[in-house]
């Protein structure tokens, strides 16, 4: 087997709140497959760190009354003990508040800059004139300009659902201070992701390789646009002080904003981890580089690593991702986390009640593929696929047969000719036993298909055990090496599913290596002319007495769990743990109140076409789009304007409330409302698309 060089990453958590089960899925995946391919044999660095920069950081270190950088250390404390005790194994867990990332962010920031690729031009910006600093959109609040719910965010409101610019908002008020904000300009860095250079290569890369899972891959190209097409805009990669970040150089009271330098944190954990251990640097990030690199990704990511990353490190002159991962959200009981209902669960209450880790790391495993699907952390169900399976099935078939073996024969397995004898029924019985299929299964991150397979070998295991019946067989004592062979299968069998479940029970496996007196586990390998007689402790192996090896688990500790959880309150965007730093800068808001089937009914939704986009003289934030809904046109204006260029929109299909009062705006009427998903920020905004086949005018439903 050829031996190769890997470089994993997970996406670094934002080091502003706690680490919670939502975000436990990509660490736990991560690690899953990390172990795997440590396991085969390959040189394998798995690494992360804390993503620390940003306003949120600097505004609640002065809350706390400390620097942000006796918080960023406090909080990065937090999250390794959390990540260790979920026995996430990371090679360099850092901080991007480092002189290493510090270096490349200025050296990429220079090579764009040198290769044309950096401009600077004003934009309006709503200001606090207290606190002396621009406000991103959530540090803005007021009244709802389409319904008039006050108290809401600056991009769009919890009551009515609508998305408006922060200087649409009435009566608004900074989030900081409370004081009046008032409108400025500012000089702006700009990454022109709309270069030709950026456009084709990502159209490459992107759409056309195979760097991305297929979900991933079709969502570049609606984002890029076909050849011939240039849906992207430039990118807003600086902010104004005062902020918590890396400063640009040459441009005082400008930083880098968050997202610029947070990926690039990969290689400063990464070069932290070279200088440490004397690691080649360049050997894994030239770019004719063989090594390979992944990155494991949360979809609401996609954006940022699919996107900006590569397109900056390929301009910057360094080798890009061999492939990026994403997956799904985490529901509880089929919702999405509540603190009122006790499912927004932290990693570090989870051990508090005293729950196993690896009870939580084989249900996700369970869940997990290789898609961008959602898993769901059922809460009954975790109980009992856990206790059948782990206990019931994997666990049970050592406590049945170890007794025996410790009791009557000194703790040794068979040798000799009952060995040969125990070799031949395990290669007539338990020939589908080679790893193949759950070693490709790993390899793609397949995992509920792997430990479906797993499952299927231990209930033949269960079933030739119950067959054989030792406990009965023991009753006889003419039976004696009878009973030794077939507890020495069984323990046999045992072995080899360890084998398998390694990469998911590390904490569980290293006890059970520790009975079994043996070396850590390697994965299994077979070649051709082998059998799976091959794979089994050698003849005469002397094990150690059993001890309980995993506890079921108790429906009161998960009732204990939520318990502990549960808030009268729902969670709010000042106290929510947050992953990542874009969701830091616009927060996912609380669902809002309870509707019924007949309000949601008087809402028309209908599919639209955009038959023309333009500009707005005078306006900061509108776009006036031409929308053809079947049996009429009508104009609407869209804050959209961050986000996209008018000819980006052109031809292209969206939803509209088509039943909206009309609105007369000083621009002119607005006769209706577009529907959009995310903040105000180009990058972070997205107009809603129906599936291919919708027409102008048919009803959403």
């Amino acid at each position: 087997m050829n031996k190769r060089k890997i470089l994993v990453t997970s996406a670094l958590p934002y080091a502003n709140g706690s680490i919670h089960l939502g975000h436990l899925v990509e660490y736990i995946q991560t690690d899953i497959w990390v172990r795997f391919q440590k396991m085969r044999g390959h040189t394998v660095y798995y690494i992360c760190a804390d993503d620390t920069h940003g306003t949120p950081i600097m505004l609640r270190a002065e809350k706390e009354g400390i620097t942000p950088e006796d918080l960023i250390a406090r909080v990065h404390s937090e999250h390794l003990e959390d990540f260790t005790g979920f026995h996430i194994q990371f090679d360099n867990y850092y901080s991007t508040h480092s002189e290493e990332t510090r270096y490349f962010s200025e050296y990429i920031f220079g090579q764009l800059k040198s290769a044309g690729l950096i401009t600077v031009r004003g934009i309006e910006q709503l200001y606090d004139p207290v606190k002396n600093m621009f406000l991103p959109d959530r540090y803005v609040k007021g009244e709802c300009p389409k319904c008039g719910a006050k108290d809401q965010y600056g991009d769009s409101c919890e009551i009515c659902g609508a998305a408006y610019a922060p200087t649409e908002l009435k009566n608004p008020y900074s989030a900081v201070s409370g004081a009046k904000p008032v409108s400025k300009s500012s000089e702006h860095y700009f990454f022109s992701l709309s270069d030709s250079r950026c456009v084709d290569f990502l159209r490459r890369w992107a759409c056309e390789g195979d760097h991305l899972q297929p979900e991933a891959a079709n969502k570049m190209r609606e984002w890029i646009g076909d050849v011939g097409e240039n849906k992207l805009s430039d990118w807003d990669i600086s902010r104004d002080a005062p902020y918590f970040g890396f400063q640009i150089p040459g441009a005082p009271g400008k930083y880098f904003y968050v997202w610029l330098d947070a990926p690039i944190g990969y290689m400063g954990s990464f070069k932290n981890l070279c200088e440490r251990e004397k690691i080649q640097f360049d050997e894994f990030w030239q770019p004719e580089s063989d090594a390979e690199l992944y990155h494991f990704i949360g979809k609401d990511i996609l954006y940022f690593h699919a996107l900006f990353w590569p397109a900056m490190l390929e301009n910057a002159g360094y080798r890009t991702p061999t492939k990026i991962f994403a997956h799904g959200f985490l529901t509880v009981n089929g919702e999405k986390m509540s603190k009122s209902r006790g499912t927004f669960i932290t990693a570090e209450s989870y051990l508090k009640q005293g729950l196993n880790p690896e009870w939580l790391r084989y249900y996700y495993a369970a869940k997990l593929n290789s898609t961008l699907e959602d898993i769901d952390l059922n809460l009954e169900d975790f109980v009992v696929r856990v206790n059948s399976d782990l206990i019931g099935k994997f666990i049970n078939i050592a406590s049945r047969c170890a007794g025996f073996i410790s009791k009557r024969f000194d703790g040794r397995l068979v040798d000799g000719e009952q060995f040969q004898v125990l070799q031949l029924l395990v290669n007539e019985r338990f020939v589908t036993w080679r790893p193949d299929v759950i070693e490709q299964a790993f390899e793609a991150r397949e995992f509920s298909a792997a430990i479906r397979q797993i499952m299927k070998f231990a209930d033949e295991a269960n079933e030739t055990i119950h067959e054989l019946a030792p406990w009965e067989i023991a009753k006889n004592p003419d039976r004696t090496d009878e009973l030794q062979r077939t507890c020495s299968l069984g323990i046999q069998l045992f072995y080899l599913l360890s084998r398998y479940l390694k990469p998911i029970l590390p904490e569980t496996v290293q006890l059970i290596e520790a009975f079994l007196n043996c070396a850590p586990l390697t994965w299994p390998q077979l070649g051709e002319n082998q059998m799976i007689s091959d794979l089994l402790l050698p003849a005469g192996h002397k094990i150690n007495v059993y001890q309980h090896l995993m506890t079921r688990i108790d429906i009161k500790q998960i009732d204990a769990l939520t318990a502990a959880n549960t808030q009268s309150r729902a969670p709010s965007a000042q106290d929510s743990p947050i992953k990542h730093a874009e969701k830091q800068q616009h927060a996912i808001v609380p669902i809002a109140e309870t509707v019924s089937i007949d309000d949601f009914s008087k809402i028309d939704l209908r599919i639209a076409k955009i038959v023309s986009a333009e500009h707005v003289s005078g306006a900061e934030k509108l776009l006036k789009l031409t929308l053809d809904i079947g049996n009429e046109q009508r104009m609407v204006f869209a804050g959209i304007k961050s986000a996209y260029e008018p000819e980006q929109l052109k031809g292209r299909l969206t939803v509209m409330v088509a039943n909206l009062a009309p609105r007369q705006m000083k621009f002119g009427l607005s006769e209706g409302m577009v529907l959009a998903a995310g903040g105000g920020n180009a990058g972070e905004l997205f107009i809603l698309s129906p599936d291919a086949g919708a027409q102008p005018g048919m009803r959403v439903k």
